[in-house]
C-alpha cells in the first residue's frame, strides 16, 4: 500500500515538473510562426537565391546591349637580342619597355540575338519571382497544416490525460471496495489493468506530439523547443459552400505556380529567336588607340662638324694626299615616357562582318533543341492542369466525407455519453459488471478521439482548398 502512494506521489510530482516545464516554454501564434518560416526556412531561401540570380542574369544581359570598352597596359624589362620596340632595329641590351591601348567592340546586328536574350531572361526573372511566391505560398500552407497537427496532437494528448483520471476517480471508489471486501475483487484488478492502458495511451500521445511539434521545427528552421498558441486561432466547422469547378477556376486565376510555368514557356519561346540568330551575319564596329615606350629610344641633336681623314687617299705628281671630309657630331639625348606615349600615339578603327557558311548544322540542331524544350514546357504546363484539378476533386471529396462523419461522430459522442453516464451509475452502485462498463467507457473515449481528428481532417482540406484558390 505504501509501494503504491509512493508510486502515486513520483507520478505527481513529475506531472506537475513537465506543466511547470510548459509554462516556461515560449508559446508561438500561428502567424508567428509562419513569419518564423518566412525568415528562416532553408528550402525557401534557396529559392530567393535562384531568384536572385535571374535577377542578376537580366541585368547582365541588359548590359550586353552596351558596347564594351576595355583598356590594357603592360611594362617589363627585356635582356638580350630582340628588337627594339621603338625602331623595330634588333639590338643587344637591355631596355625597359611599356605598352597601353584603349579598345571599343559594339554590334550593331546579330539577328537581334542580343535583344532577344534579354527579353528571354526578363521572362525567366518574372517566372522565378512567381515561384518564389508559389514557394511561400507553399511553406505557408506546410507550416499551417503542422501547426494545426500539432494542436491535434494536444487535443489528442488531453482526451488521452482525461481518460486517466476517469479511470483513477473510478479506481479509488474500487481500491475502496477491496480493501473492505466488498464487491467483485476482479473488477479491482481490472480497473488497475485499465490504468496502465490509459497510462499507455498517454505515452503514445505524448510521442506523436513531440513528432508533430519537431515537423514543425524542421520548418520553422528554430531550435527552441515551444508551445502553441489557440487563444486567437477559430477552428469553426462549417461546409464548405464552393465547389471543386470554384475552387479550380480561382487556382487557374490566382496560383502562382500557373503563372511560373506560362512565364516559362514564354522565355523558352523567346529561346527558339535566340537560336535562330545564329543564321543571320553579325556586324560590328570596333575602334582602337594604341600607344607603346621603349628606354632604347633616343633623340640626337646636332652639336657641330668638324674634318676627319677618310682613310682614303689620291696620289697627286706621285704623292699620296689623304682624302678629308666633314663629319657632324650629334649628342644623344633619351625620349622620355610621356614624349613617347604622346607620339607614338595611334588609332584604329573599323567595321566587322561575320557571315556564317556552315558551322556542321549547330545553329539548326539548336533551333530544333530550342523547340524540343518548348513543347516540353506545355507538356509541364499540361500536366500541372491536370495533377492540380485532380488533386482538387480528391481534397474536395475527402474534405465532404469528413464533414459527414464530423456530423455523425457528434451524434455517437452524444449517444455514447449517455451510454457511459447510465454504466458508471449501475457500476458504481454494483449493479452492472465492469465490461459494460469498460465497454461503455472505451465507446465514448474512442468516439471523442474520432471526433477530435476527424475535425482537424475537415480543418485540414478546407485549408488546402483555400490554398489552391490562392488565399495565402
Amino acid at each position: 500500500m505504501i509501494l503504491k502512494q509512493l508510486i502515486c506521489a513520483l507520478f505527481f510530482l513529475m506531472g506537475w515538473g513537465l506543466y511547470a516545464q510548459d509554462l516556461s516554454l515560449n508559446s508561438y501564434s500561428l502567424d508567428e510562426c509562419i513569419a518564423l518560416a518566412l525568415n528562416n526556412n532553408l528550402d525557401l531561401k534557396a529559392t530567393h537565391l535562384r531568384a536572385n540570380s535571374e535577377k542578376l542574369n537580366h541585368q547582365q544581359s541588359k548590359a550586353n546591349l552596351l558596347p564594351s570598352v576595355n583598356g590594357n597596359f603592360n611594362l617589363g624589362v627585356n635582356d638580350g637580342r630582340s628588337i627594339d620596340p621603338f625602331t623595330n632595329d634588333f639590338i643587344n641590351q637591355e631596355f625597359t619597355f611599356s605598352n597601353a591601348g584603349l579598345n571599343l567592340n559594339a554590334t550593331i546586328f546579330n539577328g537581334f540575338r542580343v535583344l532577344n536574350t534579354a527579353k528571354q531572361n526578363k521572362l525567366n526573372r518574372l517566372a522565378a519571382d512567381m515561384e518564389n511566391e508559389a514557394a511561400q505560398q507553399d511553406i505557408i500552407l506546410r507550416v499551417t497544416l503542422a501547426y494545426l497537427q500539432v494542436l491535434n496532437a494536444q487535443d489528442n494528448l488531453l482526451l488521452a490525460k482525461q481518460r486517466l483520471e476517469t479511470t483513477e476517480k473510478q479506481l479509488k471508489i474500487q481500491q475502496e471496495f477491496y480493501e473492505n471486501e466488498s464487491g467483485n475483487p476482479a473488477d479491482y484488478t481490472d480497473i488497475v489493468a485499465q490504468k496502465t492502458i490509459d497510462e499507455t495511451s498517454i505515452i503514445v500521445s505524448e510521442s506523436a506530439l513531440n513528432n508533430a511539434k519537431l515537423n514543425l521545427l524542421r520548418l520553422l528552421n528554430v531550435n527552441d523547443t515551444f508551445n502553441v498558441e489557440t487563444k486567437d486561432l477559430v477552428l469553426d466547422i462549417n461546409p464548405y459552400g464552393l465547389s471543386v469547378e470554384d475552387v479550380y477556376a480561382d487556382a487557374l486565376e490566382n496560383l502562382a505556380t500557373f503563372k511560373a510555368r506560362q512565364l516559362r514557356i514564354d522565355a523558352s519561346r523567346k529561346g527558339v529567336s535566340v537560336a535562330k540568330s545564329q543564321f543571320t551575319p553579325e556586324i560590328s564596329v570596333f575602334g582602337g588607340l594604341n600607344t607603346n615606350y621603349s628606354s632604347a629610344a633616343q633623340t640626337f641633336t646636332e652639336a657641330g662638324t668638324s674634318i676627319v681623314e677618310t682613310g682614303d687617299f689620291v696620289t697627286i705628281n706621285n704623292q699620296n694626299i689623304p682624302v678629308l671630309t666633314e663629319q657632324t657630331s650629334f649628342d644623344a639625348q633619351r625620349i622620355g615616357f610621356r614624349d613617347q606615349y604622346d607620339n607614338n600615339l595611334s588609332t584604329v578603327i573599323g567595321v566587322s562582318v561575320n557571315i556564317p557558311l556552315f558551322n556542321g548544322f549547330r545553329a539548326k540542331n539548336n533551333v530544333a533543341l530550342e523547340k524540343i524544350r518548348v513543347e516540353e514546357s506545355l507538356l509541364e504546363l499540361d500536366r500541372l492542369y491536370l495533377d492540380i484539378k485532380s488533386t482538387i476533386a480528391q481534397v474536395h471529396f475527402d474534405m465532404n466525407a469528413s464533414y459527414m462523419r464530423y456530423e455523425s461522430l457528434q451524434k455517437q459522442v452524444e449517444a455514447f455519453q449517455e451510454s457511459y453516464r447510465i454504466n458508471e451509475i449501475r457500476f458504481r452502485n454494483g449493479v452492472s459488471n465492469f465490461l459494460n462498463y469498460v465497454t461503455s467507457k472505451n465507446n465514448l473515449d474512442n468516439a471523442k478521439l474520432n471526433l477530435t481528428n476527424t475535425k482537424y481532417e475537415y480543418i485540414l482540406r478546407t485549408i488546402v482548398l483555400e490554398y489552391y484558390r490562392g488565399n495565402f
